[in-house]
């Protein structure tokens, strides 16, 4: 046993953050790092539909059995049928343990379908992107997204770079409020990566982490949807905790649109192999609950009011920043949606804000605008306005 060695864990710097400002005693702190949804009151609530459903649950579950490899069933199908509303294509789908679960199965697909292929990822982009994907033994290249510095997508250089797939090739794509720029592709933008990626014979895999809380469930959804009606097959990893607010609870689902009955089929067979060999079975408790509010009319209501409210806070945020801090040049907010924005800081004032105004915020410059409350933003514009933030000039 003296052989057994282990290299010194890269500690996560988000999770460093976190316990950061859980230490810190000053009574002014501003928590814009942690990436979930907080209320006016600073809190991550658990919605009133989602409590609703559990009470349904707890009433009347009759068994805690395995469901199977591929999870709660009526789950897979009525979120399945949220997301692809509209749409013709055949879908397979397996249910996951959270968003990230969903995104490894769909990495294990890319690879056994395509074992010559490289995975083209847009950066910025979420962090565990990268290790999520290598680790499932994906070769991965990356593609100009976002500038920082002028706000702005650098959707000419992303073509360009796209160019150099070759087919076989998959493409990693935000449907929708990227994480961590809040910079959306236009609906125009959408089409032509749509049309390059079929043209090129490249696999489209969508991370939906955060439809409905952007501009509405329909518009979060469109692209996703688009790109599924324009190519072959088309992979969707999606999460179901932010919208409903499970965090927790770890639900997530993945998805094949395909134009081709048995492809889908065995997609199907495919995602239960390979979660048999990872984690077995889902956990069932999310799934379960998520199921009972989308095919229960009242339930479904109250969560998309619920979902509703959350989307006007997270906007009315936007706009409140964007307008307190036009000295900053910070315009630009407004026009960005979802939880996050990225804003072009550089360490030593990313360690100021933390430091010397309890101001906490992801290294990188990504700030969650939820964990934003409305009386905290002149003193938020302060402390940029201290460190020396110039905004995009």
């Amino acid at each position: 046993m003296s052989n057994f060695i282990l290299p010194e864990p890269v500690a996560d710097p988000l999770l460093a953050l976190i316990g950061r400002y859980r230490t810190d005693t000053r009574a002014n702190k501003i928590d814009l790092g942690v990436g979930v949804y907080r209320d006016h009151h600073g809190d991550t609530p658990v919605l009133s539909a989602v409590k609703a459903a559990e009470l349904q649950l707890h009433r009347h579950q009759q068994s805690k059995s395995y469901l199977g490899l591929t999870g709660d069933i009526g789950f897979v199908e009525a979120y399945g049928d949220l997301i692809f509303e509209g749409t013709s294509r055949n879908i397979a789908g397996a249910q996951a343990p959270g968003g990230s679960g969903a995104l490894r199965l769909a990495a294990e697909v890319f690879k056994t379908a395509y074992p010559g292929g490289t995975l083209w990822i847009g950066l910025p982009t979420w962090p565990n992107h990268l290790p999520l994907t290598e680790s499932a033994g994906v070769q991965t290249k990356t593609y100009p997204y976002f500038s920082r510095e002028k706000q702005q997508i650098q959707f000419d250089q992303m073509l360009e770079c796209l160019t150099a797939a070759k087919a076989g090739d998959g493409v990693l794509l935000h449907g929708c409020c990227h994480n961590p720029t809040g910079a959306d592709l236009s609906a125009e933008q959408w089409h032509s990566i749509a049309q390059l990626i079929a043209q090129k014979e490249l696999l489209p895999i969508i991370d939906l982490a955060y439809h409905g809380l952007g501009r509405g469930m329909n518009e979060d959804l469109a692209a996703t949807r688009l790109m599924a009606e324009h190519n072959p097959q088309t992979l969707i990893a999606a999460s179901c905790s932010k919208n409903f607010g499970l965090y927790r609870d770890r639900v997530g689902a993945v998805y094949m649109a395909s134009d081709n009955k048995e492809v889908a089929g065995r997609t199907q067979d495919f995602f239960g192999q390979i979660a048999r060999r990872i984690y077995s079975m889902p956990p069932d408790h999310g799934a379960a609950v998520v199921r009972i509010i989308l095919t229960d009319e009242s339930l479904r209501a109250q969560w998309q009011a619920e979902l509703s409210t959350m989307v006007d806070r997270v906007n009315s945020l936007r706009f409140d920043i964007s307008d307190q801090g036009k000295s900053l040049n910070l315009g630009f907010v407004a026009d960005q949606r979802g939880m996050f924005s990225l804003l072009p800081l550089d360490p030593v004032q990313v360690d100021s804000l933390i430091e010397d105004h309890a101001v906490y915020l992801a290294g990188d410059g990504r700030i969650n605008i939820a964990g934003c409350q409305s009386d905290q933003i002149p003193r938020f514009i302060e402390a940029l306005d201290a460190v020396g933030f110039k905004g995009v000039v």
